[in-house]
């Protein structure tokens, strides 16, 4: 099928014309960025802190109005058809996107919250298929990570590399995926993460401390699902938004990328554990902590001041400081890696494993991949062309599905209770 929009058949033509509003407008919504603080703060709160004399971080945000974007992102929504795949992919992501920026016009007031909610959930919320909350499985995260015996860890697991060798170590591999330089890792003095990616920028915060699990989670969690679904997206010439970061993808585009981590092994119990903390925190600032409180409660748990500050600045991004208030995004890492584990054990059982690799054609949710699949099968969306290695082997990835599906039928609750029935 032809990708330019005129030769399309009339509904898929409307929407794709659709789409091309909807990128004008939410390229302006740069919630990260514009939510984000200012450069420099860290080394003075430490600073004071040190000496007893810290007080709230105070954060002066740029004054915004989206209302023109709003006005647009609402006009697609409501031109875009209810009853069609393409329609209410559309609907639902303009929707997003002025729900962002909204936020966005809202930064230093507690608004803030209740718009982060709407697009991202609070940790109280059930994960899915109803089990426990977001705050409890968090919770089970952390008690485990701090009964383990740290002295089982190997050396090598508690070797520190310097922002600067992971990036060379990074763009390397990288490039030998790629046969070329097709994304560039760079040195970010001024990011809050420790790392962040692009479609073809992928950016390390300078003076960070890293490990080897560090470095293996950075390859499978940004480049191999954050720029690869990006770089993916691009290609798209019917729904070329699907190479931007939608905040109604989020918990998709997280939890897939937390998914590989663990499926190639690269994820640790001390990652589980830091965004575990990051989702009790959260809730604490809900609850009324500050941003004191919530930097002493990742200090305490064993974090360094620099990791503390970073972690406790992600909760209050856009927000006020003196508690009662929280960014969280943060919550949607387990929610949305139990969803797409979930996904992938379902599309094994039904025999939709191209379902899975299709999650990579861009960045879209669980619930597009599913309406999008006669647009696929159609041509209308094109399959991925980059894909990480371990979703390309679909033979192991089937085998520890298979395995997945049959452990969970396993109570172990009941084999505990018979002593001697895990002698083999």
């Amino acid at each position: 099928m032809s990708a330019h929009p005129f030769e399309l058949p009339p509904d898929i033509q409307h929407h794709a014309l659709l789409d091309a509003r909807m990128v004008r407008a939410a390229r302006e919504v740069k919630l990260l960025t514009l939510a984000s603080w200012p450069a420099g703060l860290e080394t003075q709160f430490l600073a004071d802190y040190a000496r007893g004399t810290a007080t709230l971080p105070q954060i002066a945000y740029p004054k915004l109005d989206f209302s023109e974007v709003r006005r647009e992102l609402a006009a697609v929504a409501a031109e875009a058809d209810p009853d069609h795949p393409l329609g209410q992919y559309l609907s639902e992501s303009a929707h997003s996107w002025g729900i962002a920026a909204e936020l966005l016009e809202a930064l230093g007031s507690p608004r803030v919250t209740a718009l982060s909610i709407q697009l991202f959930g609070k940790p109280d919320e059930a994960l899915p298929g109803h089990g426990p909350s977001t705050r409890e499985a968090a919770r089970h995260f952390i008690s485990i990570a701090d009964e383990l015996d740290h002295e089982l860890m190997s050396p090598a697991e508690t070797v520190k590399i310097s922002a600067t060798a992971l990036h060379l170590q990074l763009q390397r591999d990288l490039d030998d995926y790629f046969d070329g330089r097709v994304i560039e890792v760079m040195l970010d003095p001024d990011l809050i993460a420790k790392a962040a990616a692009g479609a073809t920028r992928i950016r390390l915060r300078s003076g960070a401390a890293f490990s080897d699990y560090d470095r293996d989670q950075l390859l499978q969690h940004e480049a191999f699902v954050h720029s690869l679904t990006a770089l993916n997206g691009r290609e798209q010439h019917v729904l070329p938004s699907l190479a931007l970061s939608s905040p109604r993808g989020t918990a998709t585009q997280e939890g897939l990328a937390t998914f590989a981590e663990q499926i190639t092994g690269s994820i640790d119990i001390g990652r589980m554990k830091r965004l575990s903390l990051r989702i009790e925190a959260v809730a604490m600032a809900l609850d009324g902590a500050d941003f004191i409180q919530v930097f002493r409660y990742f200090l305490d748990a064993g974090q360094s001041q620099e990791d503390s500050f970073a972690s406790a600045q992600r909760v209050f991004r856009g927000v006020p400081t003196n508690g009662g208030a929280a960014f969280t995004k943060d919550t949607v890492y387990l929610r949305g890696l139990v969803g797409v584990h979930t996904f992938f054990r379902w599309a094994l059982r039904s025999r939709k494993l191209h379902l899975c690799r299709w999650l990579f054609a861009g960045k879209m949710t669980l619930a597009d991949v599913q309406r999008f699949e006669p647009l696929f099968q159609a041509g209308v969306i094109k399959p991925p062309r980059w894909m990480p290695p371990w979703i390309q082997r679909a033979n192991g990835l089937a085998g520890m599905l298979a395995f997945s599906l049959f452990a969970n039928r396993i109570r172990l609750d009941s084999i505990a209770d018979t002593g001697g029935a895990l002698d083999v």
